[in-house]
Formats: structure tokens, sequence, C-alpha cells
């Protein structure tokens, strides 16, 4: 089976040899790459639908991996048993469901070993989540994919005692992203940037209030940006 870029980069992430749980799983795609390749001994694909699970049924039984991956209609976690998973993938899908899956993961999280993570929304929120949680950044990625950006991480589980202050432009745009200087949201950025000034040159000739107020929340971006922009020229 041959993934997408987006898909391929967060399969990339997940330490071989361990056992997957992937949440949200919809076609099944990264747990059947990942077992048919021999990447992983087995998977556990879970989602709260049963159209999706009905879906990831048909693709599992198509490559003849039903011994090696089982699938279980669950809300988030909910339904993974201790020590069935050491890695759970939780990819495409917004910021803010991603937080309210792991809010309500409660101790399966303590037998989990990583959490690969990709959100389709609201980044810098789920960063600042994380951090808060105690979650340790392992690797950050990002993919260009038909236009679209996609940033994800390995993070595993740690103490929520533990400091980690990220400036904003880190959470914003992932502290190990720009100490490694990657290049894919480095052409972000860029792009981001460029996209930012054409907005707020249309808007400088408004004055009500509405518009000033963007243009404010638009100086403030481009702001965080040109911090982001800092990395690279070191």
């Amino acid at each position: 089976m041959e993934l997408s870029r987006r898909l391929q980069a967060v399969a990339s992430l997940v330490t071989a040899g361990y056992k997957l749980a992937d949440i949200g799983t919809d076609h099944a795609y990264i747990p059947i790459y990942l077992t048919e390749n021999g990447i992983i001994p087995s998977a556990v694909a879970m989602d709260v639908r049963p159209g999706p699970l009905k879906r990831a049924k048909d693709h599992v039984q198509e490559h003849a991996l039903e011994d090696k991956i089982e699938l279980r209609l669950s809300d988030g976690l909910d339904k993974l048993r201790p020590g069935e998973a050491q890695c759970a993938v939780i990819a495409g899908m917004g910021g803010g469901l991603m937080i309210h899956i792991l809010e309500q993961a409660g101790n399966s999280l303590a037998y989990l070993k990583e959490c690969i993570l990709q959100p389709q929304s609201e980044t810098a929120k789920v960063r600042a989540f994380l951090l808060q949680e105690g979650f340790l950044f392992i690797e950050e990625k990002m993919v260009q994919e038909e236009g679209k950006y996609y940033p994800m991480m390995k993070v595993v589980p740690g103490k929520k005692e533990q400091e980690q202050n990220w400036s904003e432009t880190e959470l914003q745009y992932g502290r190990l992203l720009l100490e490694k200087k990657d290049p894919v949201l480095y052409e972000y950025l860029k792009r981001e940037g460029n996209l930012k000034k054409q907005i707020l040159k249309h808007l400088q000739n408004g004055g009500t209030k509405r518009i000033e107020d963007r243009k404010e929340q638009l100086r403030q971006e481009l702001l965080c940006i040109e911090k982001g922009m800092k990395y690279y020229a070191v």
C-alpha cells in the first residue's frame, strides 16, 4: 500500500516494533501499511463511528491482515486495554477534538510509550496543552501536500510537574521544527508572511473598528512570523 505524503510522514514517526492503536482510523491506511511492511507486529484500529470502521474492515480484509489488525468501535482511547499498545496515532482531526480525546484518555496514557499527533487545526493550542500536561516532545515534522501544510509531532507522556516554557513563536510553529531549521516550515513562513502582508495592504484605507482590529491582529501575526524567520538567519 502506498500512503499519501501526509500519512507517510505520520507513519514514519511510529517506533518500529511497537504495537499500535490508531485512533479515528477511518480507512485504516496507517495500520495496514505498518503491519504489511513488518514495521509493527499488530494494531488496534479504532473509530467512534460505524461507517468508517466498516471501510477500515473492508480494507483490512482486502490486505488479508485480519490476524494482525483488530477493529474496534471506541470513543477515543476509551476501549483500549492496558498494555495493548505502546504507540497511539491520532491524526487527521481538529486540534480541539484531539485535546478532548487526550483529556478523556485517563489511565490509558500511562501504558503508552509514545503518541503520534497530527492536528488539522489549532496546532499551537495542542502544543500548549501537551506542555501543560507534561508531555515531552521527541520529534516534529512538517510536510506539504497539494498546497496544504501539515505539522505533526511525536510526544511521550511525562510528569505534569515538569516545567516546559515555550515562547509564543515556538508554540505557533514548533520549537523542534524551528531549532532544526525545517525547510518545509521555512516555505510555510514565507508564504504566510506574504499573504498577510497583502491582506494588510488591502486594508490600509479602512477605518472602522473591525478593520483596525483586523489590522492589529495581522501585525501581531507578522511579528510572530518574523521571530520564526530569525531562527533561519543564524
